[in-house]
């Protein structure tokens, strides 16, 4: 019984082996699909069709906004699934389906990428990355692919760029971005533009110097590569003590914006390691900051750092929204950030600086006193700054206000939308000894340095989507929820705004202007997926991958331990499409 049992297994291992190979050459799993694949220029990069979702916020202006309106704040509550597509793929589901005339394009878990026909859900090819079996994933996720003329791009854990023929699945080339086996990864989409392709590195955790990094979009040629420290001789060095530069962290989780008028992409970058500042006093420059690099160069021609020394973990690694707002009677072409410090930033770009216009707290903030009034520069109440064998509690929590999931915004209400979460605050301290060691964990925090602080109405509500005026600076409305909030939104000229992120499973669309929950679908999993919407042959789709893990489930497991509840959020990707009937 045992041989047989045994036999069974090997030939179910070589099966599966057999079967990732094909995958990962790009030859496994094809249909006979046959439409011609339509190349993205740059010209539609700049300007998209309505119909197409070209990356990972639709534009280069990360605002995460679709001109499509058949799908309206009077008839959402019509919208029903069209079709699903399981991945087969645990932990958290990031990607925003990428749509090009009908070919779509997903992401998961691993580095699966998988090609589909968006109005069928018909399986095109799929890609299966084979990964090293002694590599140390934190966050194990993939937030989504580019696209540039004939071909799609993917940036893996084990830190490669990969470029694939977008309509059969083949691999190009592939560059790798750094050693994996020294703690760098990515998980963020690639950004294309110009000709060339950029990722950014995560694993700050690891003691990294973090970088973002551009590649010839043909070839795979590195073209430059800038570091977020600042080495000597650099600007901004004499803001690390002796060699802490070196092991200084500061990552890049997400996908930068683009300006093309002003050949600047923005990119936000994490906090420095490790975590406690009083280990690497000084402001740390480029950490918790936007920093904008020229596209040809990489050259940084401006920053704006949020908050220095940072000892929170509030990375603040969200991409600007590149929105022109009101102030004074004055048009301002503006940066606006919902920080994960808890505030929401308005800042000014220009082709040489980023300036500091205003800021104020979106969710309960007790860490900032105030703001330098030109700077936009910080002062701290000492006593919520943690620090080497002292805690300190402070709100928000070390999730911040809003964690990575991108906010939106709508030209048509004027208004920005945010997931954010409150009445929950945060405890922190750190360990006296902390060595690095290449490739291993390098926070100088445990589990037991590390813990949540429920506050207010917590009982009540946790997770809201926000709206707030970019032209007043004030709040329009808010949507509450018991749950916590991890859900990226999506915004329509339907005056109609899209999320999940609640641990009951649910994907909900919102009346722009007022909050109202218009309709609600229960999906399989927790929704952290990005939605996107796209048409084709005239029917509107809205599409989003459902499944939870990495930081929603590690939040949830604390909020169960303060409430005293066994909340369990059931994993496994799925991706939902719905249309209206």
């Amino acid at each position: 019984m045992h041989r047989v049992m045994l036999t069974a297994v090997a030939f179910m291992i070589a099966a599966i082996a057999l079967a990732g190979s094909a995958l990962a050459d790009g030859h496994g799993e094809h249909s006979n699909y046959n439409k011609v694949y339509r190349n993205v220029t740059q010209e539609r990069l700049n300007s998209p069709e309505a119909q197409n979702w070209l990356m990972y916020r639709r534009t280069y202006d990360s605002q995460g906004y679709s001109p499509l309106k058949q799908i309206t704040r009077r008839n959402a509550r019509r919208l029903v699934p069209v079709w699903t597509f399981s991945t087969g793929m645990r932990e958290a589901h990031q990607a925003p389906p990428v749509v090009n005339d009908g070919f779509m394009f997903i992401t998961t878990p691993h580095n699966h990428l998988i090609a589909l026909d968006a109005s069928t859900g018909e399986q095109i090819w799929r890609y299966a990355r084979e990964l090293p079996e002694d590599q140390y994933q934190m966050h194990p996720t993939n937030r989504g692919v580019a696209l540039w003329e004939d071909k799609v791009y993917m940036a893996t854990a084990d830190a490669y760029l990969v470029a694939f023929e977008a309509s059969t699945g083949k691999v190009l080339w592939e560059a790798e971005v750094e050693d994996y086996s020294r703690g760098y990864y990515m998980t963020l989409a690639p950004l294309a533009a110009n000709g060339k392709v950029m990722v950014g590195v995560s694993g700050g955790e690891f003691g990294i110097r973090g970088f973002v990094a551009a590649f010839d979009a043909t070839t795979g040629e590195p073209a430059w590569k800038t570091y977020t420290i600042p080495g000597p001789g650099e600007t901004g060095h004499d803001s690390w003590p002796g060699d802490t530069w070196k092991t200084g962290g500061v990552p890049v989780w997400l996908t930068g914006s683009f300006d093309p008028e002003l050949n600047l992409t923005y990119w936000g970058t994490g906090n420095g390691g490790p975590w406690m500042g009083d280990k690497r006093l000084g402001d740390n420059l480029y950490a918790t900051s936007v920093i904008a690099l020229d596209v040809d160069t990489g050259k940084m021609k401006a920053h704006h750092q949020y908050h220095w020394n940072d000892t929170w973990d509030w990375d603040e690694v969200s991409a600007p929204l590149l929105v022109s707002f009101e102030r004074d009677g004055r048009t301002i072409p503006g940066l606006i950030h919902p920080g994960r410090n808890g505030y929401l930033w308005f800042l000014e770009r220009s082709a040489d600086s980023i300036g500091f216009v205003d800021a104020g707290p979106y969710v309960r903030q007790n860490v900032l006193t105030s703001l330098d009034p030109v700077t936009g520069r910080p002062e701290y109440d000492p006593a919520r700054i943690p620090g080497t064998l002292r805690p300190a509690e402070f709100c928000p929590s070390l999730w911040g206000g809003k964690d990575w999931p991108p906010a939106a915004f709508s030209p048509r209400t004027r208004l920005i939308y945010i997931p954010a979460n409150e009445n929950i605050c945060g405890r922190l301290q750190g360990e006296e000894d902390v060595d690095y060691r290449p490739g291993e964990v390098f926070m100088g925090a445990d589990d037991d340095d590390i813990s949540l602080v429920l506050h207010g109405d917590s009982d009540e509500w946790i997770g809201e989507l926000q709206a707030w005026n970019v032209d007043t600076g004030k709040k329009a409305w808010s949507t509450k929820f018991e749950s916590q909030n991890w859900g990226p939104v999506l915004a329509t000229a339907g005056d109609v705004v899209f999320m999940g992120g609640t641990n009951d499973r649910y994907f909900r669309a919102f009346d722009a202007r007022n909050g109202k929950i218009l309709w609600e679908q229960r999906t399989n999993s927790g929704v952290v997926g990005v939605p996107s919407t796209y048409a084709v042959d005239g029917v509107q789709y809205v599409a989003v991958q459902s499944g939870w893990g990495v930081d929603a489930e590690r939040e949830q497991a604390s909020i169960n331990a303060l409430r005293g509840t066994n909340h369990q959020v059931p994993q496994g990707g799925v991706l939902w499409v719905f249309a209206l009937r």
